[in-house]
């Protein structure tokens, strides 16, 4: 099935990193490679996560306080957001997004 990540979902990404990046070298890399690992599970088998908020799907990621948070489409599979879940629950994704 075919990736595709969001805009939203791209900066959650590049802010997270360059922050984790800030806190120690290669821990921005350390961040990636577990968001990777989450992304590798959603690819493999995506109706395995819980339908956490809306219509979306979430994917705890192991060693960060983060969510990846998608959709399975027809032909594709979205990445909306990798949400900091330190955050307010109300800046999650939307329908709107």
């Amino acid at each position: 099935m075919k990736l595709q990540y969001t805009d939203r979902a791209k900066s959650d990404v590049e802010i997270a990193f360059a922050w984790y990046e800030k806190q120690r070298r290669g821990l921005g890399f350390e961040f990636l490679d577990c968001v990777e690992v989450g992304i590798k599970g959603i690819l493999v088998f995506p109706e395995m996560y819980e339908q956490a908020h809306q219509r979306f799907r979430r994917c705890l990621i192991r060693r960060f306080p983060f969510s990846v948070f998608y959709t399975v489409e027809e032909t594709k599979i979205v990445i909306h957001a990798v949400f900091d879940n330190r955050q307010d629950s109300a800046s999650k994704p939307s329908d709107k997004d």
